[in-house]
């Protein structure tokens, strides 16, 4: 089985680098992702996962089993119904807590190894605590940049060895560092850049406009119910309330048909606003820059 390692690594990376590319380009166009995507990547992982971790016997597998699917229950809407809603947050949290003492027991009466606990399924399982939280913290835009970081951890945990050449203490820290953590924090650097070019626009225009200048730009209002942005000025004094209450691509576009609308009766010609750039884009490059280059915030900090 070992030799068929690579195959397999081969398979998870394409699933991975497809998926997150398909994601990518749903997401800029439509500014939604289905969950099917996830699903189909997810089951993918599973079974590659298995596959993977059977030279080492029942339990890697066994212990693989109930952390992947524990992942995976993630891409799921489930529900118990309108009768038992309350019940759903302490069943979840009795989920967690289940699989967390699972795993913990096991890796202090087996191990931690090839035949014990992989440390591959340590770090899916802090993939997903660290997902879940920084959802619920609001640090994550959204509930597919949550699942597509988990969908990550499933398909590859650990990645050591970038396939450019890195550093031993880059391939150190990446061989401890979830993947889908690097995927993360490359993707954060990335975003750096969205500033630069904002203003570099507004440069080019000449709409330089202070520090407003870095976050946004004007655009025609006549063009606002073709264009993912958010309205910044001029705008109602419950536009923000409005905007965290969206749920739905549609429901954006929706509403900025109204406040275009409302514009234009008012005699306004331009309106300031802020693009949505979505963030799944950024973590497809960050999948892409974690596989060849690693970390790049450690590969920097190496070489300071």
């Amino acid at each position: 089985m070992d030799e068929l390692g690579p195959a397999i690594l081969g398979a998870q990376i394409a699933v991975l680098i497809g998926g997150f590319g398909f994601a990518a380009f749903a997401d800029w166009r439509d500014r939604e992702v289905s969950d099917h995507l996830w699903q189909v990547m997810g089951a993918l992982g599973l079974v590659l996962g298995v596959w993977l971790f059977s030279s080492g016997g029942i339990l890697p597998v066994a212990i693989w089993v109930l952390v992947g699917g524990f992942t995976f229950q993630h891409m799921f809407a489930w529900t118990f119904g309108p009768r038992f809603e309350r019940f759903e947050d302490l069943f979840d949290l009795a989920l967690y807590l289940f699989v967390i003492i699972v795993v913990a027991l096991a890796s202090i009466r087996y191990g931690v190894g090839s035949s014990a606990v992989p440390y591959a399924v340590i770090a899916l399982l802090v993939t997903v605590l660290f997902a879940r939280a920084a959802f619920e913290a609001g640090l994550l835009f959204g509930g597919a940049d949550a699942k597509a970081l988990m969908i990550a951890g499933i398909l590859i945990p650990v990645y050591s060895s970038p396939l450019l050449y890195a550093p031993m203490a880059v391939v150190r820290v990446n061989s401890i560092l979830p993947f889908p953590l690097s995927v993360l924090m490359d993707a954060a650097l990335f975003s750096a850049a969205i500033p630069i070019a904002v203003v570099a626009r507004n440069a080019y225009r000449g709409e330089l406009n202070g520090w407003k200048s870095f976050t946004g730009y004007t655009i025609p209002v006549r063009e606002l119910p073709q264009r993912y942005v958010w309205i910044r000025n001029p705008m109602s004094r419950d536009a923000r309330a409005e905007e965290e209450e969206i749920e739905t691509s549609e429901q954006d576009r929706l509403r900025r048909v109204r406040v275009a609308r409302e514009l234009a009766e008012r005699g306004v010609e331009r309106v300031w606003v802020t693009p949505q750039i979505p963030y799944l884009v950024l973590l497809a490059i960050g999948v892409v820059t974690a596989l060849l280059a690693g970390n790049l915030v450690v590969d920097l900090f190496t070489l300071i």
